[in-house]
C-alpha cells in the first residue's frame, strides 16, 4: 500500500489556488471590458469614433498625423526653400531630391524639389532638419493609386502651373 506525502497535497492546494486567482482576474477583466462597452452603449455622444466615409467634407485629421510632404507657400506663393539639400542629406532612403539652379545673378536658388512618396517612411527627419522651415507634413490621407509614378511630386510648383 502506497501512503501519500504531505508535499504531494500542498501542490495540489497551490495548483487550485493559481487556477482560482487566475479565473477571478479574468471575470474581472471581462467585467472591466463590459463595463466599457455599456458606457457606450448608454451615452453614445461620447463616442469618439469617426464615421469617416460619411463625414468626408467635415474630416479634420489630428494634429500630429503625419501626411505627404508639402511645401509651404506665402500669399504671393512664394516658398522660403532656398535649395540648401539638408533635407536630402537627412531623409534615411532618398525620398527627396533637391536639384538646384542658378539665377541671372549667378547665385544657387531651388530649381525643383522632388518628392517621391512611394517611397517616403514618413519619419519627419526632413521638416525637423530644415532650418528655414519651409516644409510640413501634410493632412491628405487619400493617396491611393494604382500608378507609383503618381506618387511622385514636384513641390515647388506654382498654382499657375509653372
Amino acid at each position: 500500500m502506497k501512503t501519500r506525502q504531505v508535499g504531494d497535497k500542498e501542490s495540489l492546494f497551490h495548483f487550485w489556488g493559481r487556477y482560482l486567482q487566475k479565473v477571478a482576474t479574468g471575470l474581472v477583466s471581462l467585467l472591466s471590458g463590459m463595463g466599457v462597452t455599456i458606457r457606450y452603449f448608454v451615452s453614445p455622444d461620447k463616442i469618439i469614433t469617426q464615421q469617416y466615409p460619411e463625414n468626408r467634407e467635415n474630416l479634420q485629421m489630428m494634429a500630429r498625423f503625419r501626411g505627404h510632404l508639402a511645401m509651404i507657400h506665402d500669399e504671393n506663393n512664394q516658398h522660403r526653400c532656398t535649395g540648401c539639400g539638408i533635407c536630402e542629406k537627412a531623409c534615411p532612403n532618398g525620398t527627396i531630391s533637391v536639384l538646384t539652379a542658378k539665377d541671372l545673378a549667378g547665385r544657387k536658388v531651388l530649381g525643383r524639389y522632388i518628392y517621391r512618396l512611394s517611397q517616403c517612411t514618413l519619419c519627419n527627419l526632413c521638416i525637423e532638419s530644415c532650418p528655414f522651415g519651409a516644409i510640413s507634413m501634410g493632412r491628405d490621407f487619400e493617396l491611393a493609386t494604382y500608378d507609383r509614378q503618381q506618387l511622385t511630386f514636384i513641390l515647388n510648383k506654382t498654382q499657375g502651373g509653372k
